[in-house]
């Protein structure tokens, strides 16, 4: 059973992404996935059934590249949100340039509670399709209001809105009013897009 209701909007909102999005549990031994969304089993080819209770390094394989994969652990290790293009593997074998995402979301009282992870295949033409990601991301963040990248830099470190509202001095009313603007002006369906956009920028 989810113990907040915090957490019951995260599971809903990761399922709504079009992202293909995992949360795993960092309270359990190695890790573990405990959500999977269907865009994720649609990009690996993996079932819900086969992915759960593991490790995400399942999709790592022969070329993988280990200090891609070290990047993303000391990002783990540290409590830091981590972007890379790493080279990762379907369940049939295919390869494939993903661009991952891992960063730590944190409960009402500060404590780690997730990692979040979205994984976008890029095409093995990565090099060109990532850069040109990350420049419409930061475009889009450096229009923002200062008030909406304050709130949105808050949103990338997993921060609640609870403490956001508590770091800025404002209303939690105030910070769902800001959320909901920057998705829209933004052009994202969920929370955990938005997460993914902002450090996409490097915020």
């Amino acid at each position: 059973m989810l113990a907040s209701v915090d957490e019951e909007r995260l599971v809903e909102t990761v399922g709504f992404s079009p992202i293909a999005t995992v949360l795993s549990n960092p309270r359990k031994a190695d890790n573990p996935l405990e959500v999977a969304n269907q865009a994720f089993c649609e990009l690996t080819g993996y079932a819900e059934g086969e992915i759960l209770g593991r490790n995400c390094r399942f999709l790592s394989g022969a070329a993988t590249e280990p200090w891609l994969t070290e990047r993303i652990r000391e990002g783990v290790r540290n409590r830091k949100s981590v972007l890379v293009d790493i080279l990762n593997y379907k369940k049939d074998g295919t390869p494939f340039r993903n661009a991952v995402l891992v960063t730590p979301l944190f409960d009402a009282n500060g404590e780690l509670a997730w990692f979040l992870g979205s994984q976008v295949e890029l095409g093995m033409e990565s090099t060109a399709v990532f850069s040109g990601r990350r420049e419409r991301a930061i475009l889009a963040v450096n229009t923002l209001p200062p008030r909406q990248r304050q709130v949105l830099e808050l949103i990338a470190k997993g921060l609640l809105n609870k403490q956001i509202a508590w770091e800025l001095k404002i209303s939690e009313k105030t910070v769902k009013m800001h959320r909901a603007l920057l998705m829209e002006r933004l052009g994202v369906p969920t929370s955990a897009d938005l997460i993914r956009l902002a450090v996409e920028a490097g915020l």
